[in-house]
């Protein structure tokens, strides 16, 4: 069995891969934040971009989208704090020289027609 990817102690196929293909819809705000890290560390940059607000797309191209999921190593996420809109993480990678780094941010989501979106994020 190989784990999922955002750290839920789940397989990936029981956890985030049935999200990150469509098969389901992330149910909660966190939900879709865990599998929008697993969609980072398998470098599915189409599911990010579909998951991101309308209103926040131009913001994120699907080409920079993919460099910063392909060039970095992800180790491990680190939920700290979960409301039903917000999530506040910890994601830890290596970057392309293998320098350690922790990307801290604290995420707004909102769900349109039972559908959840990222928003934006402050990063700390």
């Amino acid at each position: 069995m190989s784990l999922c990817y955002c750290n839920s102690q789940k397989s990936f196929k029981d956890c985030c891969e049935p999200y990150i293909k469509g098969l389901k819809k992330a149910p909660t705000a966190e939900a879709l934040m865990r599998s929008r890290y697993s969609a980072y560390a398998t470098h599915q940059a189409d599911y990010l971009v579909s998951t991101t607000h309308v209103s926040q797309r131009a913001l994120y191209p699907k080409e920079d989208i993919l460099l910063w999921a392909t060039s970095n190593q992800w180790q491990k996420l680190e939920v700290l704090k979960a409301t039903s809109t917000t999530v506040e993480f910890k994601a830890y990678y290596l970057d392309s020289n293998k320098k350690p780094h922790i990307h801290h941010e604290f995420s707004t989501f909102v769900q349109e027609d039972g559908i959840w979106y990222y928003v934006d994020g402050e990063y700390y």
